[in-house]
């Protein structure tokens, strides 16, 4: 069914299985309503411009909606499978290039505002529609859908690119969904958790605490006025005292000896609270008792999820302390440990890989397998091969990887030969990476900091490049099983009162009334089974979840 949303109003148009026309356009005046009453009827796949033009709109209307094709999201995907990562993906772009037209740039993303700022009617918020694009709408989304129907058929793999596909626009159904629902939040336990790291905020300048680390910090390095918030004045003042570092990262001071090390440390993760989620955040974001962020699908290149304003992805653990679940609800919180050292199993085909991750801990099975017992030395050298960490430590461990299981350690290698070179490699599903021209920083997306990955650097080629894709093919599958997982949990909770309520990379968490917490554990524990047999098949590798149910979501383990 393809939607054309105006306004309060819209037009639809039944579709064929290959996209083309099966009915007249149909106007409607009250676009929610009618989507709600054919959705009732057969839940047709609904296919749109952007999900995130149309479904916030309908979800404050009380209208949810089974599936959907995104055909931006398709798009951006498809152009990435033919080599033009960052290209230009909304409908009037996808249209242009399918008629041989000038393409026309995308909007510029939208500045993301609080939920405080939105404004109330059907599509008034910051998600609303575009203008008028000067073209017939459906006629378009009829024209584009059939082109990538047409183009996902003739990948290497079109099976499983159409499986990416399908995740990728229930994934945008899911962000939305965990928008509107918002993340539970105390905003009273914030402001106690804030006082208690930082002291009473202050009508001028920064809280108590910060204001004594800094004095500690200058009377340290012998200083006045020094900002320990500027990393410019604080490689000089370390350079005054005779200490040379590159950057003022944690990692870096961790290994100085110097007084002012550990009130600056301190300091660090301070400010960051305050300045990313201290009381201005709390006012802003928090409405209602929930936190609503807008989750972006694919925001990164991976294809893992970033967020627009709010920071939902890095929630530091102290603030966790204000998330707890509804009175007479609970959380149930699932983590998949291990997940992209067993990706790597099973997408490299090594079955001596697959066997040890048919256990409950891998790198212990590892270790019994061909490190002696010595777990350590299996981790670094499993992490090692996928991050291309070849220095130090991780050289014996590597050498017995190579050796002990070759065909994982040369499914890396591969990969790595090919970014170096300067082509390009795909996901599992058929994700691909994008060139070696840096496209991926012009688009303003982030590298996942805490992978450790280390993506290029706009025009960076040779081995830079080669870490990169080397680690690609497998943190862009464990994301797509992440995705899979999402879709088939919606649809196992669907009718329920359970609502997911926040997804960080390999995290889910489920808001859920406390007696149905048994219910929803063992679903996301079979959905884990799914999402594993969807992707892989029969294969013997586990993809087990660490589970909790808890009232705060700090208390998770």
């Amino acid at each position: 069914m393809a939607v054309d949303a105006d306004g309060r109003g819209g037009r639809l148009q039944d579709l064929h299985a290959d996209g083309t026309a099966a009915g007249e356009v149909r106007p409607v005046d009250d676009l929610a309503g009618a989507i709600a009453e054919r959705e009732a009827a057969d839940q047709p796949r609904w296919v749109w411009a952007a999900t995130a033009e149309v479904y916030p709109a309908l979800l404050r209307s009380g209208v949810r909606v089974a599936r959907c094709h995104d055909l931006e999201l398709t798009e951006a995907l498809l152009m990435g499978h033919a080599g033009w990562w960052g290209s230009p993906k909304a409908l009037p772009a996808a249209r242009a290039r399918l008629r041989g037209l000038p393409v026309p740039a995308d909007p510029p993303p939208r500045v993301a505002e609080p939920p405080g700022h939105a404004q109330g009617a059907l599509f008034e918020t910051a998600a609303a529609p575009p203008g008028p694009y000067g073209f017939d709408v459906l006629e378009a989304v009829g024209e584009v859908y059939r082109d990538q129907l047409r183009r996902v058929g003739e990948t290497e793999h079109p099976g499983r690119f159409r499986m990416l596909v399908a995740a990728e626009s229930a994934g945008a159904l899911v962000g939305a969904e965990m928008g509107h629902a918002g993340l539970p939040w105390r905003a009273d336990l914030h402001d106690q958790l804030l006082r208690e790291l930082l002291g009473a905020p202050q009508p001028v300048g920064p809280p108590r605490r910060l204001a004594e680390l800094t004095a500690e910090i200058n009377a340290a390095f012998g200083a006045r006025g020094l900002h320990p918030d500027s990393p410019a004045e604080v490689v000089r003042a370390f350079a005054r005292s005779g200490v040379d570092i590159p950057n003022t990262r944690a990692w870096v001071l961790r290994r100085v000896e110097h007084p002012a090390v550990k009130p600056l440390l301190e300091y660090k993760e301070l400010y960051r609270i305050w300045t990313a989620h201290g009381w201005s955040w709390c006012d802003a974001w928090v409405i209602d008792g929930r936190f609503r962020p807008e989750y972006v699908p694919g925001g990164v290149v991976s294809g893992r999820w970033a967020t627009r304003g709010g920071g939902a992805l890095q929630v530091p653990k102290a603030v966790r302390r204000a998330v707890v679940a509804d009175p007479g609800w609970t959380f149930v919180v699932a983590d998949a440990g291990q997940l992209e050292p067993r990706v790597l199993a099973a997408i490299s085909g090594d079955r001596r890989l697959a066997a040890a991750a048919a256990a409950g801990d891998l790198y212990a099975a590892l270790a019994a397998d061909s490190f002696d017992g010595d777990r350590a030395k299996a981790k670094i050298a499993l992490l090692g091969a996928m991050y291309g960490q070849t220095g130090g430590a991780a050289i014996p461990a590597l050498a017995v990887l190579r050796k002990s299981y070759p065909t994982a350690f040369e499914f890396v290698e591969q990969a790595a030969r090919v970014g170096e070179a300067g082509g390009l490699v795909r996901s599992w599903l058929g994700r691909t990476c994008p060139p070696s021209s840096g496209a991926w920083r012009d688009a303003g997306l982030d590298p996942p900091e805490e992978t450790g990955t280390a993506e290029p650097q706009g025009g960076a080629t040779g081995r830079a490049r080669g870490r990169f894709t080397r680690n690609f093919v497998v943190q862009a599958t464990a994301a797509e099983w992440a995705l899979v997982l999402l879709a088939t949990l919606r649809t196992a909770l669907a009718g329920t009162r359970a609502e997911m309520v926040l997804f960080v990379h390999d995290e889910v968490v489920v808001h859920c009334p406390a007696e149905q917490a048994g219910e929803v554990v063992a679903a996301v524990h079979r959905c884990a089974e799914q999402a594993g047999r969807l992707l892989f098949g029969d294969t013997t590798v586990r993809f087990p979840l660490d589970v909790s149910v808890v009232g705060a979501y700090a208390d998770a383990k």
